[in-house]
């Protein structure tokens, strides 16, 4: 009797390859959770953290169910509608579900792109699928921090599902499916155009829309907790490694290349943002202001990681973080973003940093940086990349430009769509009553977070003592007046 051979899998299968994919995909998750929910929860006021958690491991659960039962084939999938008469023009896939067993287990594929036509992937579809989800899922989470602090959880509930169908589909579609803008060469390396700038354009308007916070919570802000800050920005930037590392869908060079720029753009732009601070701001370094200059710096080099080098990683890091800089010090106050209450300023850190992410790889994408190689005759390697405008090819800045303008006109017109479908054709309300956004998470959540301050308030809660602090929490919650 012969003996049987087993092995793990196919053949076209890398376990190198699909080990990084999925560890560059839960990295990217804990960017999610805990990190935007640590970041953000720590950055409000204590009478929003809960309620910021909560919209965040709600969204992220939401995603992922539309992901995989009809949006990822939308993002991903064979052309379902297209401008003209050729799939070359595709803006949207075909819906369809990736839960079954070929398609979990069967080989990924991604259609090819214009300047990035290149080899089969050595990935199971489902490694594919959950790398792509927590970029989906990640996004919403960007733009809650424009609306905190007066959206209901009822509207966001419906507006996350619809707004990663409509918007992120196509967004994904344009740029990374072989779409519109992928045929015509535009590069997003990890999301600066698909993630970041649709984020500060869509936090923006729903922004708007929503209406500003309670003119209390406007004038004071107070983070809760610093300490919870840095450990959500800490997760965030070490989570980068994924979100830019684990888009060549190899373990490759690049690869590390791009976990290397993405490191040495953020700590450029960190320290640009210190220096700015310092010299034109409020004449002293905080922490606060390292973390904007932080996420500037990861959200300007994500369009850009593997198609540059380090020198234009560390340039853009650096210009992006002095751009921004000017706009979130300079022009908050003035026109329209004085009129709009963007609580987190997610238009300047993740909107604005992301268009110039996207601007300036049209100028420093470098041919030399591959992707990954063409085998030609005689086995010599001819490397798959891209040229911007200073090696070469000045085309690449306008062809940028074309696609952010998309990103930003799209996600605008379908924010504006669907929280006006959701308020008057649906009938819920976007906004929290007054008294949800007086009172805050007990009132929405009948939960609070606690501080050093709510010693004696627990100690009443435990019957120690029926002072006043317990009186107030009564009623708080309507479990009765206060006596």
């Amino acid at each position: 009797m012969l003996a049987t051979t087993y092995i793990p899998s196919p053949h076209f299968l890398s376990a190198g390859d699909t080990s990084w994919q999925l560890t560059a995909a839960t990295l990217v998750g804990l960017m999610s959770l805990p990190g935007i929910a640590v970041l953000y929860g720590g950055i409000v006021k204590k009478k929003w953290a809960v309620n910021t958690m909560v919209m965040a491991f709600a969204a992220f659960s939401l995603v992922l169910v539309v992901w995989v039962l009809w949006a990822y084939k939308m993002g991903f999938g064979s052309s379902w509608l297209h401008l003209g008469s050729s799939a070359r023009g595709t803006v949207l896939g075909k819906p369809g579900t990736v839960l079954g067993a070929g398609a979990e287990l069967g080989r990924a594929s991604i259609p090819q792109s214009g300047n990035l036509a290149g080899p089969g992937l050595q990935l199971s579809s489902s490694a594919l699928v959950y790398f792509q989800f927590v970029f989906a899922a990640i996004t919403p989470l960007l733009f809650l921090g424009s609306v905190l602090g007066r959206m209901s959880l009822k509207a966001w509930l419906i507006f996350v599902p619809l707004w990663t169908t409509c918007a992120y589909t196509v967004n994904a579609m344009l740029l990374w499916g072989g779409g519109f803008w992928a045929q015509r060469g535009a590069l997003d390396y990890s999301g600066g155009y698909v993630i970041h700038l649709a984020a500060g354009t869509t936090g923006f308007v729903a922004a708007a829309i929503i209406g500003p916070r309670l003119k209390s919570d406007r004038d004071s802000f107070t983070p809760n907790n610093l300490l919870l800050v840095a450990a959500g920005a800490g997760i965030l930037w070490l989570g980068w490694n994924g979100f830019n590392g684990g888009d060549p869908y190899f373990a490759n060079g690049d690869a590390a290349a791009a976990v290397l720029n993405t490191n040495l753009a953020t700590a450029g732009a960190l320290l640009t943002w210190f220096v700015m601070d310092i010299v034109g701001g409020p004449k002293k370094a905080n922490f606060l202001g390292s973390v904007n200059g932080m996420i500037v710096g990861l959200v300007a080099i994500t369009p850009a990681a593997g198609f540059v080098d380090g020198y234009g990683a560390l340039v853009i890091g650096v210009l992006s973080s002095g751009i921004v800089w000017f706009s979130w010090n300079k022009m908050a106050g003035r026109g329209i973003f004085a009129r709009v209450d963007d609580a987190l300023g997610v238009v300047h850190t993740h909107g604005v940093a992301g268009l110039c992410g996207g601007m300036l790889v049209g100028f420093f994408a470098d041919p030399k940086m591959a992707e990954y190689y063409a085998v030609g005759p005689h086995g010599k390697l001819t490397p798959v990349s891209s040229a911007g405008l200073f090696y070469g090819h000045p085309g690449q800045v306008l062809i940028q430009a074309g696609a952010a303008l998309t990103i930003i006109a799209w996600d605008g017109l379908v924010t504006v769509v669907l929280l006006k479908f959701i308020e008057k054709a649906l009938r819920v309300p976007l906004r929290l009553t007054d008294r949800e956004l007086e009172i805050g998470d007990a009132a929405i959540h009948l939960e609070e977070v606690l501080g050093p301050e709510d010693v004696l308030g627990l100690g009443a809660m435990a019957g120690l003592d029926n002072g006043p602090r317990e009186r107030d929490r009564r009623e708080l919650v309507g479990e009765g007046s206060p006596t």
